[in-house]
């Protein structure tokens, strides 16, 4: 692996290299005069506007035309490339056109204009095409039969995507075998749109002839497959159709077989099957077949192959299924069918029964359910919502090799047959269900069984080791996350001489206490999962001996020590995570294969090893997070050329940031150095090819200003440099950062207004944005605001995470702090749908901008500590998703609008120490809050505001003034189900997280209020 590894990075670099000197020696190549006269002729005789142009405006007569954009020359001087697309050129152009003349032309990209002209019939003058781009050009009539003399070929793009009856382009006379029949090298055809006369049985003739043709286009597919009375099979997979499939060529008499796999934009419905068929095989996999699934499929009764994953079908499964007697193989996963699981008992033939990634409910028809699949080889029902009993009979099959059941509601396993030597199950997955109970005896008796995952699920009572022996083809196990313990004497010191070969054990939160001794010997051993156990002391060192453990995770134990010595350990570990224990001393660095190496959350207190950089050439993930390490960041890590996060954060690290760190992030996603004592200013060395995700300064000793090069990081999302010493004004510039989601400029020295004259609509994705305690001034300008859209409107699917990175699969997540309910709260993972804007504690003046009230999806919103004046604006009640509301210490006049009554998720309000005036609108929730939230403002009067004359009698005082992070406490957000987080996660073993079930955990210190 390491040989294959040096070799790839060897011939990237040496391609790298050649690509280089190739485009040196291309764009230095002298342009040759009469190619030049002729680029400027066709461009003297196009109509285009230079306005909307981005080529054809350039090319002047002071520079060489090899420089020119569009243009592509050899070393020569020829023009060989003219890429003209998108540039608002309108009319044609005719065969005396000088772009006919440059004979050395291969590529011709003309797209996306408006000709609105013939096709030229001498495009046979440039022979030496191998790729002609005319889509969407508005090219219209008879494509002309001269193309067809193209011999050389490759790319051919006639296609159009718009509606213009009697304007498109026509294939009538010639007809597409003329145009085709010459076209011997020919391997992509891309035909949309055009009008094509011919009967199907001609035109698909014609393509028989393209012996390299890889990929079709020709959406709206004609009817006229129906007409093939004598069609016995169709295969049109990885066609690239597109458009509706007809449904009358399901009905051709005589058809057997229909293959369609792999078209994704291909849509169609099922039509009503007739009784008598003689469809054998439907294949539909990987298109956009959607509907429901019609009663009369169980016609079908020849059928033997119906797959329809991948698909978009919805709707119950018909019970007629089960008169699919010759059915062997069944794949509807990856679809919406929901409802209960039709019986499939009478289907003795089927082999294959896949109907994983669906919303499939209710128990397994019956528990004889399967005892006529005699037949059955594998079986797929993973992520579903069946519950019940999984049917002993299920384990018997006598030809069954693989169970996958993960990810649903079962409950229970009945008690297997004593009689189940003979199963030749190799796989069995139970993972992410409701199980309970100990483990059924005669489950171990499944002696073939090599991949056993219980995981995730509610299995207790101790576990016999001798029992787990009896699998002796076992090399996979995974038992984590259940209530199962060990006999820890037996586990420790048993080494058995017949312990299975295994490679791959998991048995996190298992209640182990002590390493398992049996497997110092295990050299097979690959991935080893002890996290989330009681394991304590000790971590012993022949672990780190195991010459075959390539992934090794102790996280979540009481671990304090790292037994010596380690000097002269090697190891061959790619992944380590040792996170969340209480380990001491020295940063242990010892494999120099390891891609992920997870330290944080324990007591380290070294400082960083100097010549770490040394060690991590194929590191990707770094985090030494929450210790108490001290000293400097060595220059060294800048030489982990493959480092892609590094997290640093919540330590001691002192001194400046190196400016090597800063250029190679070029390579890092993620930069986290928060919560240190770094100090200096932070280089402005970002590189032009910036990668970074994630900057995170926050609460160190930073001064000087905002880099400019930073605008570099085009993909940042989460910017942090809160609580520093950072100056200067508003940082305009980051408006060029289109993806930036999180802003936190918190507790600064920023000053002056906050208006970008040259804003050009930035940041639609933005949902927390924090300049709190700075000096900003001013009024508030409403085009500030105009184009946050995420906060105006949402729409997302929570479903899928965000801040996503997927790399060979550990977990990464970003974390910030932001201000909500007169509180600091440390969100640990960043929802999706969490939006904020804290404006506090700055001197901001006039009224609040009534924009902000389209923020529909805005849930924190903090003015407090201003000069702000005028009227709450009676639209906010917009703001259904609104949950803090902060506009205390301002001048803020006039009623509260009743409106404000309507914010259903309000929580937290404080509207204190304004100038507001009038009675506080009754039989609402306002009623609902402290007093405290409307104290301060003489001219308000009623429910829940004390009078005047009670307010010695109930002792009541004014509530102190929150203006700093001194009153904080921090809120681990740890899950929720409405809402994925965004954060970096990476797959490289298989995840042991298992379902949040839609927790939100909260830890309160010295906070009153509750937040659900």
């Amino acid at each position: 692996m390491r040989i294959t590894l040096v070799s790839f990075l060897s011939f990237i670099l040496c391609y790298y290299c050649i690509y280089i000197s190739i485009q040196i020696s291309v764009a230095s190549a002298k342009c040759l005069v009469d190619q030049q006269s002729l680029l400027l002729q066709l461009k003297n005789n196009l109509t285009f506007k230079p306005q909307s142009s981005t080529k054809l405006k350039q090319w002047n007569q002071s520079t060489a035309c090899c420089s020119w954009s569009g243009v592509t020359c050899d070393k020569e001087g020829h023009v060989i490339g003219l890429d003209l697309s998108k540039e608002s050129i309108t009319g044609g152009f005719d065969n005396s056109s000088s772009l006919f003349s440059l004979r050395h032309l291969q590529k011709l990209n003309l797209a996306a204009n408006n000709f609105n002209s013939s096709i030229p019939s001498v495009f046979s003058k440039l022979e030496n095409l191998t790729y002609l781009n005319l889509s969407d050009a508005r090219f219209v009539g008879q494509i002309p039969i001269e193309i067809s003399q193209l011999k050389r070929l490759v790319t051919l793009d006639i296609s159009i995507h718009y509606y213009s009856p009697g304007r498109e382009p026509k294939l009538e006379n010639p007809n597409l075998q003329s145009l085709v029949q010459n076209l011997i090298s020919i391997r992509q055809l891309y035909l949309d749109g055009v009008n094509i006369t011919a009967q199907g049985h001609e035109w698909s003739n014609a393509l028989l002839f393209l012996p390299d043709l890889q990929e079709l286009s020709m959406s709206n597919l004609p009817e006229t497959f129906a007409n093939f009375k004598n069609l016995t099979t169709l295969g049109l997979q990885s066609c690239t159709l597109t458009g509706k499939f007809p449904q009358k060529i399901f009905h051709i008499r005589k058809l057997s077989v229909i293959n369609l796999s792999y078209n994704a934009n291909l849509h169609g419905f099922f039509p009503n099957f007739p009784l008598g068929g003689s469809l054998l095989s439907i294949i539909v996999t990987g298109t956009s077949f959607s509907g429901e699934l019609p009663r009369s499929i169980g016609n079908l009764r020849h059928l033997s192959e119906l797959d329809l994953s991948n698909c978009q079908f919805n709707g119950t499964l018909p019970n007629s299924l089960s008169n699919l007697t010759q059915l062997s193989h069944l794949d509807i996963s990856f679809n919406n069918f929901t409802g209960l699981m039709p019986s499939f008992g009478m289907a003795k033939k089927l082999t294959h029964l896949h109907l994983s990634q669906n919303g499939l409910s209710g128990a397994i028809p019956s528990s004889s359910h399967f005892e006529g699949l005699q037949n059955l080889v594998s079986i797929d029902l993973n992520n579903n919502s069946i519950s019940g009993s999984i049917p002993s009979s299920l384990f018997t099959l006598p030809s069954l090799q693989e169970i996958q059941l993960s990810f649903n509601r079962f409950s229970k396993i009945d008690e297997l047959s004593t009689n189940v030597s003979y199963s030749v199950l190799n796989t069995i997955d139970l993972s992410n269900n409701y199980l309970s109970g100990t483990l059924p005896t005669s489950f171990f008796q499944l002696s073939s069984v090599s991949v056993l995952d219980l995981s995730n699920n509610k299995f207790d009572g101790s576990l016999q080791l001798d029992k787990l022996l009896e699998l002796i083809s076992l090399t996979t196990l995974d038992l984590s996350y259940n209530n199962l313990s060990f006999n820890s004497t037996k586990f420790t010191t048993y080494v058995p001489s017949s312990f299975p070969i295994i490679s791959s054990l998991k048995l996190a939160s298992c209640n182990l206490n002590t390493f398992p001794g049996f497997l110092r010997n295990k050299s097979t051993l690959t991935i080893l999962d002890l996290s989330h156990n009681k394991i304590q002391g000790i971590v012993p060192n022949w672990i780190w001996k195991l010459q075959n453990l390539g992934s090794l995770n102790i996280s979540h134990n009481f671990l304090t020590n790292l037994e010596g010595p380690l000097q002269n350990v090697t190891s061959n570990l790619i992944i380590l995570d040792m996170h969340n224990n209480q380990l001491v001393g020295s940063i242990p660095v010892f494999s120099k294969y390891a891609a992920y190496l997870d330290y944080s959350m324990n007591k380290f207190s070294s400082v960083i090893p100097q010549d770490i950089g040394n060690y991590l050439s194929i590191t990707y993930v770094l985090s030494v997070s929450n210790n108490t390490i001290h000293g400097s960041i060595p220059k060294s890590l800048c030489n982990a050329s493959n480092l892609q996060v590094l997290d640093l954060s919540n330590n001691n690290i002192s001194g400046e940031i190196p400016s090597c760190l800063i250029t190679m992030t070029n390579i890092l996603h993620v930069l986290n150095m928060r919560k240190n004592n770094i100090i200096g200013s932070i280089p402005d060395l970002f590189p032009a090819s910036c990668a970074l995700t994630t900057l995170s300064l926050q609460e160190n000793l930073l001064h000087g200003q905002i880099p400019k090069s930073l605008v570099h990081c085009s993909t940042l999302k989460v910017f942090d440099i809160g609580t520093n010493e950072i100056h200067g004004g508003f940082p305009c510039f980051l408006n060029n950062i289109p993806a930036l989601r999180v802003l936190i400029l918190r507790n600064n020295n920023f000053r002056g207004s906050i208006g970008c004259s040259q804003a050009n609509k930035p940041w639609k994705m933005i949902q927390i944005v924090d300049i709190a305690f700075n000096n900003f001034s001013g009024k508030i300008p409403k085009l500030f605001f105009t184009s946050w859209d995420k906060m105006m409107h949402d729409d997302e699917d929570h479903t899928i995470s965000h801040f996503i990175y997927t790399k060979d699969s550990v977990y990464y997540q970003d974390n910030v702090i932001v201000s909500n309910k007169g509180q600091q709260m440390e969100l640990v993972k960043i929802l999706t749908i969490f939006t904020s804007i804290d404006f506090s504690s700055n001197h901001f003046e006039g009224p609040i901008p009534k924009v902000l009230m389209d923020f529909k999806e805005l849930h924190v919103l903090n003015f407090s500590n201003n000069g702000l004046s005028g009227e709450i604006p009676s639209s906010i009640g917009n703001l259904k998703q609104l949950e803090s509301l902060d506009l205390s210490n301002n001048s803020l006049a006039g009623e509260i609008p009743v409106q404000l009554a309507s914010l259903s998720f309000l929580s937290y309000l404080n509207l204190s120490f304004n100038h507001l005036a009038g009675k506080i609108p009754t039989g609402t929730q306002l009623q609902s809050f402290q007093p405290s939230s409307f104290e301060g403002n003489y001219g308000l009067y009623g429910p829940p505001l004390i009078k005047k004359s009670d307010d010695k009698e109930k002792g009541l005082h004014s509530q102190p003034t929150c203006r700093g992070i001194s009153c904080s406490i921090d809120w681990s957000f740890l899950s929720m189900e409405i809402g994925s987080v965004f954060g970096l996660e990476f797959s490289l073993v298989p995840s042991c997280f298992g379902s949040n079930g839609g927790i939100l955990l909260i830890k309160y210190w010295n906070c009153e209020e509750a937040f659900y």
